[in-house]
């Protein structure tokens, strides 16, 4: 079964929030990367290169995630929607499932395909205005 935790998007401080966050709720990152740190097929402005890519902070069995939204990216922050739900499936057909079923009636902005890092994602707004995205790693399938 696929789980589900929060995404936040920050504009140009999602490391200083985040610090915010650990401080409070204490821990390690599981995971944090920055916008230079891989090659996303798009450039990179270079204000933007030391911008958060993603971070994953677990807190009592969930994870909060995030990262900045870079505008030389395309990418436009909305105070008030910087937010989703991150749905890690299970399995590619789950994955698939879940992304064609929620995003039914939807507005879909980036299509469950292959992502950069190897796994599979996509990124939707469903019919009701709620941003979601659907991954899955696979080298869960393959382990």
């Amino acid at each position: 079964m696929a789980t589900i935790n929060p995404y936040l998007t920050f504009q140009r401080n999602c490391e200083e929030a985040f610090e915010f966050y650990r401080s409070h709720f204490g821990g390690e990152f599981a995971s944090k990367m920055y916008m230079n740190s891989m090659d996303c097929g798009q450039p990179i402005a270079e204000s933007d290169e030391k911008l958060i890519m993603h971070i994953a902070l677990p807190i009592n069995g969930n994870i909060l995630m995030g990262s900045d939204t870079p505008s030389s990216m395309g990418s436009q922050f909305v105070a008030g929607t910087n937010y989703a739900v991150s749905v890690s499936a299970e399995s590619e057909e789950e994955g698939k499932r879940l992304f064609d079923s929620l995003s039914n009636g939807g507005n879909v902005m980036m299509p469950f395909s292959e992502a950069f890092w190897g796994g599979l994602f996509g990124m939707f707004t469903d019919k009701f205005g709620v941003h979601w995205m659907v991954a899955f790693d696979k080298r869960q399938q393959a382990g």
